[in-house]
């Protein structure tokens, strides 16, 4: 998926994990197949999970973003109702392995991209809950950190430039470049940020019998944009739970579009670039424009 990306074999897990956590020596440990772009997963035991990044980096800024991630899923762990992943361990670099890397513990459920929840009412409640429940938390003075999605939509102009260069064969482009020279115009609203989960895609999402059951890659968690987190209304439900989520949470007009034009930006940036290396991931990309397309007023 990556020009960089490194390959994690087992064994190479298994010695990491026996040097470095004697007290695991024990467990099994088996690779989960994931869908996801950021790490190699790995079970040891039934407890926990290990998580390699995929693309090569220095180490010092690795450590650095392994434990502000660790520091994000302590501060969101118990204050939803849903479960989140909790922060266990750091490993360092090692033989086969040039990274720091990560363990916390494992959540049962099965991801929204295999059991998916886009018809259900109830899973859209659900998504509305933690939401809410995501926005309540104190941001302690903390503002957006100009990174990433979640700020100002205009400055991710150069990048949507480049995706739609790349997507000519693959999306209706002209359809999608006057779409976006009217959401990149949305004006951001009075609100101060407030915290977002920031990545509400179906592979970080556990659904269990139709019902969110937990939420998975917590290390994006912190303040932004209040419309951010909407992304999960286009990602994950079809029209009608859309409409119920949206009502949970109240969202004006102004919000509700924001909220469609994060999902844009993250839908035109994986369909063209994983359309080889992770078919799973541009599918999701087409099917959440294609919502946005479905929703465009008619003429």
């Amino acid at each position: 998926m990556h020009a960089n990306q490194l390959t994690v074999p087992v064994d190479t897990v298994r010695t990491l994990v026996d040097e470095q956590f004697p007290q695991w020596r024990n467990l099994p440990i088996r690779h989960v197949p994931s869908d996801g772009t950021v790490n190699a997963i790995f079970r040891i035991g039934d407890r926990l999970a290990a998580r390699f990044p995929l693309e090569l980096r220095d180490v010092e800024p690795t450590r650095r973003w392994l434990e502000a991630e660790a520091d994000a899923a302590r501060e969101l762990v118990g204050r939803t109702r849903f479960r989140t992943p909790e922060p266990v361990a750091l490993g360092e670099p090692g033989v086969g392995y040039p990274l720091p890397w990560s363990v916390q513990t494992w959540l049962p459920g099965v991801v929204a991209t295999d059991e998916d929840p886009a018809g259900s009412v109830a899973f859209a409640h659900d998504l509305a809950e933690f939401i809410s429940e995501v926005r309540a938390i104190d941001t302690g003075g903390r503002t957006f950190s100009g990174g990433g999605r979640g700020g100002d939509l205009q400055s991710h102009d150069a990048w949507m430039d480049t995706c739609f260069g790349n997507s000519e064969r693959l999306l209706d482009v002209p359809r999608l470049r006057g779409m976006w020279a009217v959401l990149r115009s949305l004006p951001r609203s009075a609100a101060d940020d407030v915290m977002n989960h920031g990545d509400l895609i179906p592979g970080n999402v556990l659904v269990s019998d139709g019902r969110l059951a937990g939420i998975l890659d917590v290390g994006g968690l912190g303040p932004a944009d209040p419309a951010l987190d909407l992304v999960g209304a286009w990602h994950l439900l079809d029209a009608g739970p859309r409409q119920a989520l949206r009502a949970d949470l109240g969202c004006d007009d102004l919000e509700w579009e924001r909220g469609k034009a994060w999902a844009f930006v993250q839908a035109m940036g994986v369909v063209w670039y994983y359309v080889e290396s992770n078919p799973t991931m541009s599918r999701m990309g087409q099917r959440t424009l294609a919502r946005i397309l479905a929703d465009e007023p008619s003429d």
